[in-house]
C-alpha cells in the first residue's frame, strides 16, 4: 500500500511539472536575452563580409599546412631516409621520432628556401602591398616555383599514370605546365616514395654486410644462443661515427633535390 502511495505521489509530481513547463514557454521566452558577444558586431557591407571570409580561409589553409607541407616539399623523402636509417642501424627507438622528425623539417627549410622566396617576391610580397589586388591572382602566381619544384623531382611515368587515370588527354605535345596540380602533387609523392626507398637500400648494404659477417662468426664459434644484433649493434655504430654518416647522409639528401 505505501508502495502505491508513492508511486501516485510521483506521478502527481511528474504531471504537475509537465505542466509547469508548458505552461512557461509564452511568458518565459520573451524574457530569454541571449548575451552578446563582445566585439563581434553584424556586417554591415559586402567589404566587412569579404574580411571574414579571408581570415575563414586563411584558418583553413593553416589547419591543413602539415599536409601540404608533406606533399608539396622536400620532407616526405628525407624523413623516409632517415627513418630508414634508424632501422637499418637497429637502435630501436634512438634517435627519437622528435629528433628525426625536427631534423627532417630544417632540412626541408633549407631545401625549400630558394623556392619559397620565389613565391614570396613573385607572389605574397606582393598580395600583401597592394601590387597583386586578387588573391586568386597571387595563388596563381605563387603556385610556380612550387610546381616547378615538384615537376624536377617527380618521374614522367608518374605523371603520365595519374593523367591517365584522371581521363586527361595526353598527347606529344602535352607539357608540364598543362599538368593540374591535382595531378602532379600524388605524382611527386609516389616519386619521392621510390627515390627514398632507393637511398635507403643504399644505407641498408653495409649494415647488412655486418651483420651477416657476425652471424658467420657467431656460428662458426658455437654461439647459437647469443642474438647477433647485440654484438652488431657496437660495429655499426663504430662504423658510422668513423665515417661521419650524418654528414654524409644529411649532405647526400639535400644533394639530391639540386
Amino acid at each position: 500500500m505505501t508502495g502505491l502511495t508513492r508511486f501516485h505521489k510521483t506521478l502527481f509530481l511528474s504531471v504537475l511539472a509537465a505542466g509547469v513547463l508548458v505552461a512557461l514557454p509564452e511568458r518565459a521566452c520573451a524574457q530569454v536575452v541571449i548575451p552578446k558577444i563582445p566585439g563581434v558586431e553584424p556586417a554591415s557591407n559586402p567589404r566587412e563580409v569579404a574580411a571574414s571570409l579571408e581570415i575563414l580561409a586563411i584558418l583553413t589553409v593553416l589547419t591543413l599546412a602539415p599536409a601540404i607541407l608533406i606533399m608539396t616539399t622536400s620532407f616526405t623523402r628525407i624523413i623516409v631516409v632517415l627513418s630508414l636509417l634508424r632501422q637499418a642501424l637497429a637502435t630501436q627507438q634512438l634517435p627519437p621520432n622528435q629528433v628525426l622528425i625536427s631534423l627532417a623539417l630544417f632540412m626541408t627549410f633549407v631545401v625549400m628556401g630558394p623556392t619559397w622566396k620565389k613565391v614570396n617576391d613573385t607572389a605574397l610580397a606582393p598580395y600583401m602591398s597592394g601590387n597583386i589586388k586578387d588573391a586568386k591572382a597571387a595563388f596563381d602566381v605563387g603556385i610556380v616555383p612550387v610546381r616547378d619544384f615538384m615537376i624536377n623531382q617527380t618521374r614522367p611515368e608518374d605523371i603520365r599514370l595519374f593523367m591517365e587515370f584522371s581521363k586527361i588527354t595526353i598527347t606529344e605535345k602535352t607539357t608540364y605546365r598543362e599538368v593540374p596540380t591535382t595531378v602532379l602533387m600524388p605524382a611527386f609523392m609516389i616519386s619521392e616514395l621510390k627515390t627514398s626507398f632507393e637511398m635507403g637500400f643504399r644505407l641498408y648494404l653495409p649494415f647488412l654486410v655486418i651483420d651477416m659477417v657476425i652471424s658467420s662468426v657467431l656460428i662458426s664459434m658455437g654461439m647459437l644462443m647469443l642474438p647477433p644484433v647485440l654484438i652488431s649493434l657496437p660495429f655499426k655504430l663504430l662504423l658510422f661515427v668513423l665515417a661521419d654518416g650524418w654528414h654524409l647522409v644529411v649532405g647526400s639528401l639535400m644533394a639530391s633535390f639540386m
